[in-house]
């Protein structure tokens, strides 16, 4: 990186420092609890109002990296540790500017509150955003974080949500004793602690071209290194559990002559992950409640892929598998989100098969060998799964028809005529499909 990148960065960096302390001002000043990471200064600087929000910012700041050196010990990077003493005097400075700047801001209306706290909350994200997409370092409260979760040997999203709880919770303790009730821990906390981190991820998202223009190596950062041919059509198949989509696409790829993944990319993910392929198996199209991990994983943009929920490593390295077969040969791909991974392909094809819900309950009790009941709550458990986990990496809806270039029911053609059906119209509509069709 050169010194003028750096240089750049850094001044980044510092603005997304300026609008946190800001958004944290904003988000105290509206006296419904401050957000859990300065719970435990905010408590302090009532119970010892001598010291300024910003002074005790930067003693629970050095604290903390005092217990990251303990615990890192000869393991402890001490240029990134002074990093994070500079940080820590910086932030609380700033912090006592901004509070400074609100004094004269109070008021009793509850609305009015509410509308502040959420107005600090999106300051407070769009400088933690700049301060993620700046990536120089670390502020000591997320460093703390990460040291915990590579000691204890957890995934960072976890030990995040633990250490929100623990400290919210220490500062209401702090404010019982001292008071005899809640000052710097209401609801205010609780609502900081759910939508800041999702803020953040929609305004990564919203803002990536933002980014780009600002940041260009964050680009090539992103970019991946398998450039798709267009020479290879690629035929991707979303279903509804019980559809039959796995067998109309063996016989799609049967009928086209081209190869057929599914099962097989169970394996090859195994292989690119070091993940035992039960693990993979078992978590690779799903997740059990999506709420939970947009919880869990509010802040992970903001660290490194070494620490990225096992998760997310997993389904970013499924989708670069992906791309490598779709660059290697023409194909049809199952599931696994293909359609949305391989969204920049020109000469893709992405299918969505439903059906009928007594159709796909007689489809997996013959399939399965299972009862009637068993059969609705593995279609309702198998469903809910694809669709937290459709919408926690895409953040579109599963089987929104527009996500999908042909929509078709199965259950109204059968599976045979369903292939069929789909065979020709890709046949049809995909360029260059003649000279591979065998």
């Amino acid at each position: 990186m050169s010194r003028k990148e750096l240089v750049k960065r850094y001044v980044i960096f510092l603005f997304g420092l300026f609008f946190n302390s800001f958004g944290v001002a904003f988000v105290t000043k509206a006296s419904l609890g401050t957000s859990p990471i300065a719970a435990i200064p905010y408590t302090l600087s009532l119970i010892i109002p001598k010291l300024s929000l910003g002074s005790w910012t930067i003693i629970f700041s050095l604290v903390l990296i005092f217990i990251q050196l303990i615990l890192l010990r000869k393991d402890a990077n001490k240029v990134e540790l002074l990093l994070q003493i500079i940080v820590s005097f910086i932030f609380g400075y700033f912090i006592d500017i901004s509070m400074l700047c609100l004094k004269a801001f109070a008021t009793e209306v509850y609305a009015v509150k509410i509308i502040s706290l959420l107005f600090g909350c999106v300051i407070l994200a769009f400088g933690a955003y700049l301060e993620i997409i700046a990536d120089v370092v670390m502020l000591p409260g997320d460093a703390f974080v990460r040291t915990i979760a590579k000691v204890i040997k957890k995934e960072y999203g976890g030990v995040r949500v633990c250490s929100d709880i623990s400290m919210t919770v220490v500062a209401g303790v702090l404010c019982l004793i001292c008071f005899g009730k809640l000052l710097g821990v209401r609801e205010g906390t609780v609502i900081a602690a759910l939508i800041v981190g999702n803020i953040i991820r929609c305004l990564s998202k919203l803002l990536k071209r933002f980014t780009y223009i600002l940041l260009p190596e964050n680009k090539v950062k992103q970019e991946t290194n398998v450039t798709v041919s267009e020479d290879n059509f690629v035929v991707t198949i979303s279903r509804e559990f019980g559809s039959g989509g796995r067998e109309i696409g063996k016989k799609i790829a049967k009928k086209l002559g081209i190869a057929y993944y599914d099962s097989e990319l169970i394996q090859m993910t195994a292989n690119e992950s070091g993940y035992a392929v039960e693990y993979v198996a078992e978590n690779e199209q799903k997740l059990t409640n999506s709420l939970l991990h947009d919880l869990y994983s509010q802040y992970t943009a903001a660290i490194t892929e070494e620490d990225m929920p096992r998760f997310e490593h997993l389904f970013h390295t499924e989708a670069k598998v992906i791309r490598e077969i779709a660059a290697k040969e023409s194909c049809v791909i199952v599931g696994r989100l293909a359609s949305y991974i391989l969204c920049d392909h020109e000469n893709a094809m992405n299918v969505f098969i439903s059906s009928d819900m007594d159709k796909k309950i007689k489809h997996v009790m013959d399939r399965d060998g299972i009862s009637k009941t068993e059969a609705e709550k593995k279609i309702y458990k198998v469903e809910k799964e694809r669709r937290n986990h459709c919408h926690y990496f895409t953040h579109k809806e599963w089987n929104d028809v527009k996500n999908y270039d042909i929509v078709i029911k199965s259950s109204k053609y059968g599976i045979e005529k369903t292939a069929d059906t789909l065979s020709e119209i890709i046949k049809r509509n995909i360029q260059g499909i003649k000279e591979n069709v065998v």
